[in-house]
C-alpha cells in the first residue's frame, strides 16, 4: 500500500488519543492520529513523524499521522494499514486462494477476512503490532477484550471444521521475535495460547516500511 503527499515533522504532544500536535515547517499542525493505542514509547516529544495530507478539504485536520522514527526503526502507526497489507499479501501468497472477503460475520464474530480454497474456508483475524523493545515485539499495548473475543471465535471455528488464523502484522522491519504481551493483558496471552493449542494458526510477519509505503514481508518467530 502507498501513501500520497507525505511530509516529515516533529511530534510535540498528544492532547488525546485522536489528536497530535506536530511541528511542520515552523508551524504547529493539529493532526489526526490513525492509531488509538497508547503508543507512549513512540510518540515522545521531538520524535520525527510522517504525515499524509488529506484529500478532503472539508476535514478539520489537514494531516494524518502515519509513521514515526524510533531510533533506527521506522514504524508505521496507521491502524488501518495492517488489514490492507494483509489483503494485498494474501491475494498473492495464500496457497490455492479462490476468494478473499473482508469483514466477514460468522455467528457472533466479525472476522477481518474469509479466505476460501478448494480444501476449506479459513477465517483470519489481523492485528497490527507497533510495540517494540530490544528487538522483541508484543501485542497488545493496551488491554483488548475485543481481541480476546476474536480468539475465542477462531477456536469455535476450528471446532466446527473451518480453518482459522490470527496474523500479527509487525509494522516495522528488523525485529527478532513476537510474543503476546502478558504483562499488559494476561487474558489475551492465555487466549492466544489456548487458540494455538486448538489448531488456530498464529502468524507473525514483519513489513518493509518507508514514509510512503508499507508491504508485508517475512515471517517472524512466534514465542508463546
Amino acid at each position: 500500500m502507498r501513501y500520497q503527499q507525505v511530509r516529515r515533522g516533529l511530534f510535540l504532544e498528544r492532547p488525546n488519543r485522536f489528536i497530535a500536535h506536530v511541528e511542520l515547517e515552523g508551524r504547529t499542525e493539529v493532526c489526526h492520529v490513525k492509531n488509538t493505542g497508547r503508543c507512549r514509547e513512540l510518540l515522545v516529544p521531538g520524535a520525527a513523524v510522517y504525515l499524509e495530507a488529506s484529500a478532503n478539504p472539508a476535514r478539520k485536520t489537514r494531516y494524518d499521522l502515519i509513521a514515526v522514527e524510533k531510533g533506527d526503526l521506522l514504524i508505521n502507526m496507521d491502524a488501518q494499514a495492517p488489514n490492507r497489507v494483509f489483503g494485498e499479501w494474501a491475494a498473492e501468497h495464500w496457497p490455492g486462494l479462490l476468494s478473499l472477503r473482508p469483514e466477514f460475520t460468522w455467528e457472533d464474530s466479525r472476522f477481518d477476512f474469509r479466505l476460501e480454497t478448494e480444501e476449506r474456508v479459513t477465517f483470519v483475524e489481523v492485528k497490527g503490532v507497533t510495540l517494540e523493545e530490544n528487538g522483541e515485539v508484543r501485542f497488545p499495548d493496551a488491554p483488548t477484550e475485543r481481541g480476546v473475543k476474536h480468539l475465542h471465535g477462531l477456536r469455535r471455528a476450528i471446532e466446527q471444521g473451518y480453518g482459522a488464523a490470527v496474523c500479527f502484522v509487525i509494522q516495522m522491519k528488523g525485529v527478532t521475535h513476537f510474543r503476546p504481551n502478558d504483562a499488559t493483558h494476561p487474558a489475551f496471552g492465555q487466549a492466544l495460547r489456548e487458540a494455538a493449542a486448538a489448531g488456530v494458526r498464529v502468524l507473525a510477519y514483519d513489513c518493509l516500511v518507508t514514509p510512503e509505503s508499507l508491504v508485508m514481508d517475512a515471517p517472524v518467530p512466534v514465542l508463546l
